[in-house]
């Protein structure tokens, strides 16, 4: 047994100088320490061992257990200490050196062309206006002079929350609170978000952005009406072609339409603008009498106009976008691009 011992000391020595990490100490550890290493079978053979030699053998091999064991905690925190040092040198980082910027939040490219329309009319001296997405049926359909029987009131076309209340459908509900609640003369725009119960499609969607702007005052006429949208179009286009065309609107009599040259296929005609070289930019017309007269303004002394654009529409045509649902899908490799 003694010479079993020393020679268990002598390989353990070996294996000892051999361990380069503390994983290697764990795996020598378990090899001489558990249930089947080492240390155990020596204690195994202690049995056969005369009992007169036992205590003797016994303390032996406990000197030795208790040897290896201090010789490997030693080692161990050796190689941890230098384990540590090797990753600090790696993991070091030069604090002179620049750091790195990160990258700077933008606005969503709708919100930043809807800031540019608001500065646009503001220059042009209409005031903001704004009013609730969730609207009363009245400021959204009647008091807009709009038919119990008009199609626009199905479900196919508006996002009914009961009875009386609903999704707007347009800014124009704006409109009409304004009315009831300023003295003419009037100038204000609203802008904010719609809602239409409509199929998803390259050039519509659910839910976008319109802005609707008035005037009202005494003397207010069609050729105000015309004048206010070319310069608003060369403000926002620069040179571009503009053409007006008649059209029905129930809140504004008379109505018409206003287009510009599509400036993605440069008027020769593309799926956006079906093929036309145009493209619908808003709606406008003189504001009907039966809408001044719900807004609590006599018809006879004043008068108005009325436009309503499409947020999206207009950014499409500037980005040369060819599908509106782009805008809402947050991919960042488009939203970078702005």
């Amino acid at each position: 047994m003694d010479e079993k011992i020393a020679e268990l000391q002598s390989l353990f020595q070996g294996e000892l100088d051999l361990a380069e990490s503390s994983s290697d100490l764990e795996e020598l550890r378990v090899r001489y320490f558990g249930k089947k290493g080492s240390i155990q079978a020596l204690m195994q053979e202690l049995k056969s061992v005369d009992p007169a030699q036992r205590p003797e053998i016994g303390q032996k091999i406990n000197l030795a257990k208790q040897s290896f064991l201090s010789e490997i905690d030693q080692k161990k925190n050796f190689l941890i200490e230098s384990e540590v040092a090797s990753q600090m040198e790696a993991e070091k980082l030069d604090v002179t050196l620049p750091g790195k910027k990160p990258p700077k939040g933008k606005a969503h490219p709708i919100t930043a062309f809807m800031d540019r329309l608001i500065d646009i009319f503001n220059s042009m001296g209409f005031s903001v206006a704004l009013g609730p997405q969730i609207e009363e049926e009245h400021y959204n359909f009647t008091g807009l002079n709009f038919a119990q029987d008009h199609p626009a009131r199905d479900m196919q076309d508006t996002f009914w929350l009961s009875d009386s209340f609903l999704l707007r459908t347009h800014t124009s509900n704006v409109q009409l609170r304004s009315l009831q609640n300023h003295s003419p003369p009037i100038r204000m725009f609203a802008p904010g978000k719609v809602y239409r119960n409509e199929d998803v499609s390259v050039r519509s969607h659910v839910l976008f952005h319109q802005i609707e702007g008035f005037y009202v005052d005494k003397g207010v006429s069609l050729a105000d009406l015309l004048a206010t949208l070319k310069l608003f179009f060369k403000k926002l286009f620069g040179d571009v072609e503009v053409r007006f065309r008649p059209s029905y609107f129930p809140f504004v009599e008379p109505g018409l339409e206003a287009d510009v040259t599509c400036l993605i296929c440069k008027g020769s005609g593309c799926r956006i603008c079906k093929d036309t070289g145009w493209l619908e930019v808003l709606g406008a017309g003189m504001i009907h009498p039966e809408v001044l007269k719900n807004g609590g303004i006599d018809p006879e002394e004043y008068s108005g106009y009325a436009w309503g654009l499409g947020v999206e529409r207009l950014l499409m045509i500037l980005s040369k976008v060819s599908d509106i649902r782009l805008f809402l899908e947050n991919d960042v490799r488009f939203l970078r691009q702005f």
